[in-house]
């Protein structure tokens, strides 16, 4: 088992990994950044260490200014959680080029993965249907007018390195393909520091449903599903499991899917493969693989009893995976919302601050993931994630008013939120049969612009 754990990450996921490592009596050392010196992870740390000034790329991104604190420290291994550099192949392998444990996959699996090229291939060698689209990156304009011959339209252009919605355009016509391909080049390489880019034929009114699995290097399991269809700008706002639309045949597809693309790759930690599926065909496809803990990890918690971080530590820790497939299923229906520092009725503008006042729901099937406390300055320098609300019944209706009743319980003070949001999509009966795809958060923004000015 590890020892001393180093957390290079802030918010309510640090928060989150240095509960799970206490737990099981790791020790912890935070790392912060100069605006982060008072936050929630810095006070529950065993250790705390400063690494930089507020900007990310001079703290949170400094790979050199991480290693030198877990050294300093006397840790054995570092957990990325997500974002910052969860998912960079160059930071796990400086890690265990350190002597140190990277809580995670090898920097090979991330690199293969996160190239979504790369990645697809490694999904149709894998048996894992995938969106039709490009065989391989497309290097001009001319070389997408051909794979457009097999596309159609709408095509979406995506970014080879990309993630989190980024470099992305739809393309409905070829005046409109000639005009986003170079767009989406270069807003890729500001991004991503590459460049290239992929197609992919768009599905219309497709659900983003992604598998959970966990793995150790030889053997993987599991864990179900979770649907993330409600999106806005193609970020994740709502997420629920498991999802109401799949038939038991197709969710025992889609899953063995998953786990046969991780053993493929010789996936160690958790992960999540991404699939979107087509209502209509009742087909799924692989779209990518996420190479860390998700945000949306809770939902997959509550319905299984799987402490997913807690298992990722065992597994870096040098364990075999403890728990085989037949041990997990699925009980109930968990929701979570992600509580952001944004004003809805302003277009979602940012809106750091200071909370005033704070009132965290409790009861029976409620979980409250943050890393706020009241007179905590929220700072304006990072994502503005706050908190994850989950809730968890034994049905999806039971968790949709279980949902209502924590919102309604839930006061963050002195900040506009996202609380406003959920509390309408509770109540719309769209919302509440399931009856969503990707781009219907989009419409229903515009069309009920005056309910979120609560």
């Amino acid at each position: 088992m590890l020892k001393k754990l180093l957390v290079a990450n802030r918010g309510e996921i640090a928060v989150r990994i240095i509960r799970a490592a206490q737990d099981l009596g790791i020790a912890t050392v935070a790392v912060y950044s100069a605006a982060d010196a008072g936050s929630l992870h810095v006070q529950l740390a065993d250790e705390a260490v400063n690494i930089g000034p507020p900007a990310a790329k001079k703290s949170y991104l400094n790979i050199e200014a991480i290693l030198k604190a877990a050294r300093d420290t006397g840790c054995d291994s570092v957990h990325p959680g997500y974002g910052f550099l969860a998912e960079n192949a160059a930071f796990s392998d400086a890690v265990t080029g350190a002597g140190l444990v990277f809580v995670g996959p090898s920097g090979d699996a991330i690199r293969m993965m996160g190239d979504k090229v790369s990645a697809r291939s490694a999904a149709a060698a894998a048996g894992v249907p995938v969106v039709p689209g490009s065989a391989g990156r497309v290097e001009s304009l001319g070389a997408g007018r051909k794979v457009l011959t097999e596309t159609g339209f709408p095509v979406m252009i995506k970014a080879a390195a990309g993630g989190g919605g980024r470099g992305i355009r739809i393309a409905n016509s070829l005046a409109e393909f000639e005009q986003a391909f170079p767009q989406a080049e270069a807003e890729a390489l500001a991004a991503f520091g590459d460049g290239g880019l992929y197609m992919e034929k768009v599905i219309g009114k497709a659900r983003h449903i992604e598998v959970q699995v966990l793995a150790d290097g030889s053997d993987a399991i599991h864990c179900y599903e979770r649907e993330c269809s409600l999106q806005r700008r193609r970020q994740k706002v709502w997420e629920e499991a498991p999802s109401r639309a799949l038939s038991d045949e197709l969710r025992e597809a889609l899953c063995a899917s998953a786990v046969a693309l991780a053993k493929a790759v010789k996936y160690s930690g958790a992960g999540t493969v991404e699939y979107l599926y087509d209502d209509e065909a009742d087909r799924f496809y692989f779209i990518e693989m996420n190479t860390r803990i998700q945000v949306e990890h809770p939902v997959t918690e509550a319905i299984t009893g799987i402490d997913l971080v807690a298992e990722m530590l065992r597994v870096a820790g040098g364990e075999r995976l403890r728990i085989r497939q037949g041990d997990v299923s699925v009980k109930g229906h968990a929701i979570e919302v992600r509580l952001n520092a944004e004003d809805p009725a302003k277009e979602f503008a940012p809106f750091p601050g200071q909370v005033a006042e704070l009132r965290i729901p409790g009861g029976p099937g409620v979980r409250f993931d943050s890393m706020l406390y009241q007179g905590y300055q929220v700072p304006p320098f990072y994502d503005s994630l706050l908190a994850k609300l989950i809730v968890h019944a034994e049905t999806r209706e039971a968790a949709i008013m279980r949902l209502i009743r924590a919102l309604n319980e839930l006061k963050i003070g002195g900040l506009k939120t996202t609380k406003p949001l959920f509390l309408a999509l509770a109540a719309d009966p769209a919302v509440r049969t399931g009856d969503v795809h990707t781009r219907w958060l989009e419409g229903w923004l515009i069309e009920n612009a005056a309910a979120l000015a609560g």
